[in-house]
């Protein structure tokens, strides 16, 4: 399937971005103007300086009235230059303003989208990937406001000028030059239409490589551990060279510019050249009229190179925006409703009442009821694929319900913002995912707002202090990408004090230490029941010495409740949890 660039689209996004610029754009562009038109007055001076000189030589003028000429030529020619000099470095200094400020605009507001995105967009599309488009589609934005500045606007500014002194002079001539640049203009932009999927695919193919790298580094763990360094290395080079063959492929389109343009140019020299010699033989212009026409015609040159140059960057810009505008189209799967409101929990009640949810096609619950009382401690049992993570998924609201309720303390999670949803529970999820950054900070991550005296009475209560006693820098010690210099067990107790400071009424534990050895899941067990009193917990384990002492166990199979109750009555009945129990006998749950 061919992938095409939505032209309308990316513009309309870029040009809501400068919309809110249009007054210092629109002062760049007038400045831009006085520059243009400098570079007139400079051959215009320099066509006098001719004209002068000529009519000298014909003993028109005598040597005084040409050195007073002179002088008022180099007088208005170094004012000129001054001037021009000052309005370039504001041009420059205002342009540097807009576009730091732009492309922090845009690249906020599309991280702000993309986070805020579902859960199922951020499990289908690679991390990579994504950084690789936002961090281009930002730098785009820099790219395409250059191409208006300095490609664009100088070449439309100055074809007015030329063609507006030409037309006085001699309108033959300014006929030329405007056929030659539009002839020179529709070539080169047809060009850029016929590269324009290889482009794209070109994006596409580096997106994908940057996709597969993150994805090799960030398990290089699993490479050194199975000796795999030399089948990840090849497996790279066959992605790189797609990669390569791609650019190739789209590179090769500009062989086609160089020489048509050369011809086309050359013709254009040789009319423009042309008209006015006829004119100037019949005694219509003066020399250096003859020779301003063929200086300013120069004026093109570089305006025009420039612009096909930004053609060739504009339609790389426009497949940047692609990569990255593309997920400005992608709706939230989950929405709030208009009138949502903020959910404050005061009791800790959560109810399923009802539930009936689909994943792909595959239905998970269908009429699903389960009353948890507040301050109680609740636990999910069951193989795995029985639905337990999933309910936790939907009391998060990480996907919307295909019909029934959640309620928390009576009220339908459907009408409360997702946002004040998720801040009212609290989780030490199996694995803790740090950010790279201080074990403080990860800590205080939870409520950003708490004090260091509160961070500090976590860190103590999950015994995070006894370990970072050991560490130089104690609680300033960075945890590395992921927390991979911290053990599973440390970096359980981070979850802990995360989830002690953010001091929810509902708490879940989701597998909160079957990733640990048995010496430091005794260790934690003690923490985690000190963390659960006074809270409504919701246990998710694998390890029954987890769930032993919860006040009722739900134990599931294939979206159901097969059986229900604590564990002293389940283990005296006949079922999935006393088979369970003998598996395993306190181990695993598999």
């Amino acid at each position: 399937m061919k992938k095409t660039i939505d032209f309308r689209y990316n513009l309309r996004m870029y040009f809501s971005f400068l919309k809110k610029y249009r007054w210092l754009f629109g002062l760049i562009l007038f400045l831009i103007l006085l520059v243009e038109s400098s570079r007139v007055i400079e051959k215009f001076l320099f066509k006098a300086f001719i004209d002068h000189s000529t009519d000298f030589a014909a003993h028109v003028i005598d040597k005084p009235t040409l050195i007073s000429a002179i002088m008022q030529v180099v007088t208005i020619f170094v004012i000129v230059v001054v001037l021009k000099s000052i309005v370039k470095w504001t041009w420059h200094h205002l342009l540097n303003l807009l576009e730091t400020d732009m492309i922090a605009r845009v690249k906020q507001k599309l991280f702000n989208h993309i986070v805020g995105l579902s859960y199922n967009f951020h499990t289908t599309n690679k991390t990579g990937s994504l950084i690789s488009r936002l961090l281009r589609g930002g730098h785009a934005v820099e790219k395409m406001t250059d191409i208006l500045v300095f490609n664009v606007a100088p070449l439309i500014f100055q074809l007015a000028l030329v063609t507006g002194s030409l037309w006085y002079f001699e309108w033959k001539a300014a006929v030329s030059i405007l056929v030659t640049i539009v002839t020179y203009i529709i070539y080169s932009f047809g060009i850029q239409q016929w590269q324009r999927e290889a482009n794209i695919a070109a994006n596409d193919a580096e997106d994908d490589e940057k996709a597969h790298v993150s994805d090799m580094l960030m398990n290089v763990d699993s490479i050194k551990y199975f000796g795999k360094e030399k089948s990840v290395n090849r497996r790279f080079a066959k992605i790189s060279r797609f990669t390569s063959d791609a650019f190739r492929r789209h590179w090769n389109f500009f062989r086609w510019l160089d020489p048509a343009q050369s011809i086309i140019l050359a013709i254009g020299t040789f009319l423009l050249l042309y008209f006015p010699f006829i004119a100037f033989l019949d005694g219509k212009i003066t020399v250096g009229t003859l020779t301003f026409a063929y200086v300013i015609f120069t004026n093109l040159w570089g305006p025009l190179f420039g612009f096909v140059h930004g053609m060739r960057e504009f339609y790389r810009v426009m497949a940047d925006f692609e990569s990255l505008f593309q997920y400005t189209k992608v709706h939230n799967e989950v929405k709030d409703k208009e009138n949502a409101k903020n959910l404050r929990v005061r009791k800790g009640s959560v109810e399923f009442k009802n539930v009936t949810f689909a994943y792909h096609k595959q239905n998970l619950f269908e009429d699903f009821n389960l009353k948890i009382k507040p301050n109680t401690k609740v636990a999910l049992v069951g193989h795995s694929g029985c639905g337990k993570t999933s309910l936790i998924r939907l009391l998060y609201r990480l996907f919307d319900l295909h019909d029934g309720q959640i309620l928390i303390d009576d009220k339908d999670i459907a009408s409360i913002t997702k946002e004040s949803l998720r801040s009212q529970l609290s989780i030490v999820p199996q694995e803790c995912i740090l950010f790279d950054d201080t074990v403080y900070n990860n800590v205080a991550f939870s409520r950003p707002g708490a004090s260091r005296k509160e961070v500090l009475a976590a860190m103590k209560f999950a015994q995070l202090d006894k370990v970072m006693a050991h560490f130089p820098r104690k609680d300033k010690t960075i945890v590395g990408e992921r927390g991979v210099k911290l053990s599973g067990g440390e970096k359980q107790r981070v979850s802990i004090a995360r989830a002690l400071l953010a001091n929810k009424k509902i708490l879940v534990l989701d597998e909160a230490t079957s990733a640990l050895d048995s010496k430091t899941e005794h260790e934690i067990q003690q923490d985690l029941e000190n963390l659960m009193k006074g809270r409504t917990s919701i246990i998710i384990a694998h390890r029954l010495s987890t769930i032993m002492k919860a006040d009722k166990i739900v134990v599931m199979e294939s979206g159901k409740i097969v059986q229900m109750g604590s564990h002293k009555e389940l283990i005296k009945q006949k079922g999935n949890y006393k088979n369970l129990w003998n598996l395993q006998k306190g181990g695993y749950l598999t």
